[in-house]
């Protein structure tokens, strides 16, 4: 009986081999299922999920959203505007965030979110989605996102939250962008993320194939590392109006002249 060396480095018959690529495969299009030991639960959407029920999304325990709403120079998200007034209406915590193109210009894809996106007190914070290289040099992909986020952090006066992949974050930015609050993609149902920069991560993408009434088709799967209060310390919050100054007292005592 013939024996192959898999890429996992270990020894199977053929027999054996077909099971283990059987398992795997169903391992990778099962159903994502809600992950346990967490209060704080949330999706996150593009235009792939069409139209939403968000009463339905709510009543069944998803505390917040995360949407797509621009990428690179030019680029908007044809379902954000929609979406975005309809979870303010069901109260639902909404953050939008940017799909970061590292060949095009940071100032004018910054120019492109700032301009879509209208972040209203209780917001999240700015989102980046860093997971590309398009071709160019680490250094530049670097210089880049440091650009984007100090030219968004200046405009809401907060500072980002960056999303990326364990590995890709690991690879190309641990070491060179830190302070951020950090929301990473790590597709499995045991092992948490972990950053060789050693920085803890405040929201886990744990898995793409989560499904919900009122959403056709599949979801992503989110948690928040800390409770609905921990939360509000990664949303927008600015100056409400200037207010008039109050009256000055009066009295009512007379004054007479003696």
């Amino acid at each position: 009986m013939k024996i192959y060396l898999t890429s996992l480095g270990f020894v199977f018959p053929p027999l054996y081999g077909i099971l283990l690529c059987s398992v795997l495969f169903v391992a990778c299009n099962e159903q994502t299922v809600r992950k346990q030991g967490y209060d704080v639960h949330g999706i996150d959407i593009s235009h792939h999920q069409k139209e939403i029920d968000w009463e339905k999304v709510v009543a069944q325990g998803i505390q917040f959203a995360f949407i797509k709403a621009t990428e690179g120079e030019s680029y908007k998200d044809s379902f954000f505007c929609e979406n975005w007034s309809e979870m303010k209406a069901v109260g639902i915590k909404r953050g939008a965030y940017h799909f970061f193109r590292p060949t095009v210009s940071a100032a004018k894809q910054a120019k492109n979110f700032i301009e879509t996106a209208e972040l209203e007190n209780g917001d999240f914070a700015p989102v980046l989605d860093v997971e590309v290289m398009d071709g160019v040099a680490p250094e530049t992909l670097v210089d880049n996102v440091k650009a984007w986020l100090q030219i968004v952090e200046n405009h809401f006066k907060v500072r980002p939250i960056i999303y990326s992949n364990q590995k890709f974050f690991n690879q190309y930015l641990a070491e060179h962008i830190n302070g951020y609050p950090l929301w990473v993609a790590r597709y499995t149902s045991w092992r948490k993320p972990r950053l060789r920069n050693g920085e803890d991560w405040q929201f886990w993408q744990y898995g793409n194939r989560g499904k919900l009434e009122g959403i056709k088709g599949l979801v992503d799967f989110n948690v928040f590392r800390g409770s609905k209060e921990d939360m509000e310390a990664y949303t927008l919050v600015r100056p409400g109006p200037l207010l008039d100054p109050p009256p000055a007292p009066t009295s009512d005592l007379a004054v007479t002249n003696p």
